[in-house]
């Protein structure tokens, strides 16, 4: 491997749970919730629902996304601002995002957890569907969120296709007046073309599991918009490549699968080169995220951090059988140091 990893070798998990498919599944099973509640941080009793007015989208329709915003209690003076991001299908509550969102806000920062667009429910909110290039509606929902918040100091941290979103606010928020002290990615899907083929190419009941995905959002989809969308034909096709070339040109401003993609594609070289400090956690058995895409990047110019450990399955890095998580653990230390 030609990347750069500040610490391969440090995450080492337990051997019973070493295997790429048990972290993977582990990140999104975890029993987080009652044992954040039972540890009472507060972050859960404490959380007030937002609806975000994210401006308009192509169609000049105003955009709604929603989330969940936990200040420290009075008592206690807030570090800043860190928003967290889902991956695909996921929400608020995933448990990998929970979790990370109860330790960081355990570290004394406050927290949003957003939610995007078609996500947790909210099909009906907006006509126009998800894709992954709807970056302008992201970058006002986080100035939303500060407005709200009112924090001068602002982290965003992302996973796989949240860690993309994450990454272009790093990358592309300065130009647009919002300025986060660290970004994080992790398991960044940064090349979303060769996401497309690992999940065709990869373990079947990983395509199973993405395609189930997209086909129950569909019919939240057409359920919420009655006479608006008929997927009856996209449903059938029987590949992510396929399904995501016929959704782009149906449901998308785009023409082409190519051009669509192009939009949020992160090189290492963009990366590195990026307007406000970055950081990225990935393993190098992720069967979803192949480690090839990062080939390259190293912890210089703006990537203050490039972990790559050789065991974590996708967003797992389950340290223990107390199903500990070491990127939490990674995160506020990088916190820490802001």
């Amino acid at each position: 491997m030609s990347s750069e990893s500040s610490v391969v070798g440090l995450f080492r998990p337990s051997l019973l749970l070493a295997p790429q498919l048990i972290q993977t599944v582990l990140a999104g099973k975890r029993p987080v919730i009652k044992r954040w509640q039972k540890r009472g941080n507060g972050m859960h009793e404490g959380a007030m629902q937002h609806l975000l007015d994210c401006g308009v989208d192509e169609s000049g329709q105003q955009v709604r996304l929603t989330g969940m915003h936990s200040r420290q209690p009075a008592d206690r003076e807030s570090r800043g601002l860190v928003v967290l991001i889902h991956g695909w299908e996921g929400s608020h509550e995933s448990a990998y995002l929970y979790s990370m969102a109860a330790r960081v806000f355990e570290a004394g920062w406050n927290v949003f957890r957003l939610n995007l667009r078609d996500h947790a429910g909210t099909h009906g909110l907006n006509e126009r569907m998800f894709h992954s290039a709807r970056i302008d509606e992201v970058l006002n929902a986080v100035r939303a969120i500060q407005a709200i918040d009112g924090a001068e100091k602002l982290a965003v941290i992302g996973f796989s296709l949240g860690g993309n979103f994450a990454l272009r606010v790093g990358l592309l928020g300065p130009a647009a007046g919002i300025v986060p002290q660290l970004s994080i990615g992790i398991s960044p899907s940064i090349d979303p073309g060769a996401t497309l083929l690992a999940i065709d190419n990869g373990p079947t009941v990983f395509k199973r599991y993405f395609l189930d995905k997209w086909r129950k959002t569909l019919d939240a989809k057409a359920e919420a918009w009655p006479g608006r969308y008929d997927f009856s034909e996209l449903k059938r096709i029987d590949s992510f490549v396929g399904i995501t070339r016929r959704f782009v040109v149906e449901h998308t401003e785009y023409d082409t699968l190519d051009d669509y993609l192009a939009t949020y594609t992160l090189t290492p070289p963009m990366l590195m080169g990026a307007a406000s400090p970055l950081a990225v956690l990935t393993a190098q058995d992720d069967t979803v995220i192949p480690i090839r895409d990062f080939d390259g990047l190293g912890a210089r110019g703006s990537v203050i951090a490039y972990d790559a450990p050789r065991r974590g399955g996708h967003c797992g890095f389950i340290e223990n059988l107390r199903l500990e998580s070491w990127a939490e653990r990674r995160v506020a230390e990088l916190l820490e140091q802001l």
